[in-house]
C-alpha cells in the first residue's frame, strides 16, 4: 500500500486507541463528539493502513506502530516547497554594508549574492560580516560584497522538489543554518535561479505544525 496522508482527526484516533486501547468505536466517537457512523471511514484507513486492528466484543487497539512512525510518515510526503521561505537577495556589486543593512531591515541570517543576470553568484551570513567587521582597518562601505561571500562553487543547495528529509539532512551533515532552493536554468548545468530558502526555522516550525495536527495543510 502507498504512502496514506492522515486527516486530522485519524491523528486524534489514532492517539486515543494508543493510550486507551482496546477500545470500542462508540467509547471513541463519545470522546470525538460525533457519532459511531461518523467515524466508520476513518477507523477503516487506520485498520488498512496496520495502524490499529480490530477484534470482535474487544475494540480497537494499536498495533505498535507509535506516533514517531506517523510522523516520519507525514514527513516523508512533504518537499521543500511547502515550507521554504521567500530568498532575500542582494546584487553582486554591492558592498559588504549594504549587505549588512539588508541583513538588519530583513532580520535574516543569510543574504543571497546574484550576478547580473539575476542568478545565484554566492552567499553571506552573519558570521561572513562580523569577521570583517572586527578588523578596525576595513571599510565596510568600499568592502565588495564578492569579497566576503562563499562562492557558488561551495554552496550547498536544495531544490523545491527535494523532500524536507533529505533538506534536513544537507543542514545537519554540512552544519549550516541556511541554504538557497534553487531552479536550474535550462541549458546550463552550473547556472541557478534561486526560488526560495530553507532554514532551521522553518524546521522548527514544520514539527511545531505536524505535532498540532495540522499537517494536512501540506498535502492540499
Amino acid at each position: 500500500m502507498g504512502h496514506i496522508s492522515l486527516s486530522c482527526r485519524q491523528k486524534k484516533i489514532a492517539e486515543i486507541v494508543r493510550q486507551e486501547g482496546p477500545i470500542t468505536g462508540e467509547h471513541i466517537a463519545s470522546q470525538l463528539n460525533v457519532t459511531r457512523a461518523a467515524l466508520r471511514s476513518d477507523l477503516a484507513i487506520l485498520v488498512m493502513s496496520g495502524i490499529l486492528d480490530a477484534r470482535p466484543k474487544v475494540g480497537y487497539y494499536f498495533t505498535g506502530k507509535n506516533t514517531l512512525g506517523m510522523l516520519l510518515e507525514e514527513i516523508s510526503g512533504i518537499c521543500v516547497r511547502d515550507i521554504q521561505s521567500v530568498p532575500v537577495v542582494i546584487n553582486h556589486d554591492k558592498s559588504a554594508y549594504d549587505a549588512i543593512v539588508i541583513m538588519f531591515l530583513e532580520d535574516v541570517g543569510t543574504v543571497f549574492i546574484t550576478s547580473e543576470e539575476g542568478l545565484l553568484a554566492g552567499v553571506v551570513s552573519r558570521k561572513d560580516l562580523l569577521k570583517v567587521a572586527m578588523n578596525t582597518n576595513t571599510d565596510l562601505h568600499a568592502l565588495p560584497i564578492v569579497m566576503v561571500m562563499t562562492p557558488l562553487i561551495k554552496l550547498i543547495t536544495v531544490t523545491p522538489d527535494d523532500s524536507v528529509a533529505v533538506a534536513a539532512r544537507r543542514l545537519i551533515d554540512n552544519e549550516i543554518d541556511c541554504m538557497p532552493v534553487v531552479k536550474c536554468v535550462e541549458d546550463r548545468p552550473h547556472a541557478f535561479e534561486v526560488v526560495g530558502r530553507i532554514t532551521k526555522t522553518n524546521f522548527t516550525r514544520l514539527l511545531v505544525e505536524l505535532a498540532e495536527g495540522k499537517g494536512g495543510n501540506y498535502h492540499s
